[in-house]
């Protein structure tokens, strides 16, 4: 069984169905017995830093992601859900992050022609072994909606990348823990083939 935390953020549900079409069981629950004896777990979400922190905190699924990435159970950022794993995001500053990684989310600069927030396709360059890139060309389009952008201190863990205006960290792997910035739910076939590796890790 698949879960996905619910910490009230947006986009949840059609992560919940792109599960679904791989006829996965996801659940999206709180409740911390259920989300510790998955055998996966996803962390997705679109907001803001500070207040998704909030919300983490207040449910104490901080604690339970804590413990999830402790037991080595496979756990996927998605999002918000990628930069929350990180220590702090220009979007709010003085609030910490889950620190789990070593890094900070940034605000995308602003540049001619560039619309913030970045809504859209950009193809992806491999730059590590991502094991959720298994059998995916290079090169890929995936779907992002974004105004701030990961810089991970560690660029071995980087698995993906992809310009706009700044180079962006779009995808890490670090043991068992992986995070995308992009939504592969919304990406199409390309998105659904990274989930599927992701349920078969």
């Amino acid at each position: 069984m698949i879960a996905i935390i619910d910490y009230d953020a947006g986009n949840i549900r059609s992560v919940e169905k792109a599960f679904a079409l791989l006829g996965q069981e996801a659940l999206v629950t709180r409740d911390y017995r259920k989300i510790i004896s998955a055998d996966k777990v996803v962390l997705p979400g679109v907001g803001a830093f500070g207040d998704a922190m909030g919300k983490l905190r207040s449910y104490g699924l901080d604690e339970v992601i804590y413990e999830v990435v402790r037991r080595n159970t496979p756990f996927l950022g998605i999002c918000l859900g990628l930069q929350l794993l990180f220590e702090q995001s220009d979007e709010s500053p003085g609030v910490e992050g889950l620190g789990v990684l070593k890094g900070k989310i940034l605000k995308i600069p602003e540049g001619e022609g560039l619309k913030i927030p970045h809504m859209g396709w950009n193809s992806l360059e491999f730059v590590g072994e991502g094991r959720l890139f298994k059998g995916i060309s290079s090169k890929p389009y995936v779907y992002f909606v974004h105004s701030y952008y990961l810089k991970a201190e560690d660029e071995e863990i980087v698995t993906a990348v992809t310009d706009y205006g700044t180079r962006i960290h779009a995808s890490i792997e670090s043991g068992n823990v992986f995070a995308c910035q992009f939504h592969p739910e919304k990406s199409s076939d390309t998105g659904i083939q990274i989930l599927k590796n992701f349920v078969e890790i």
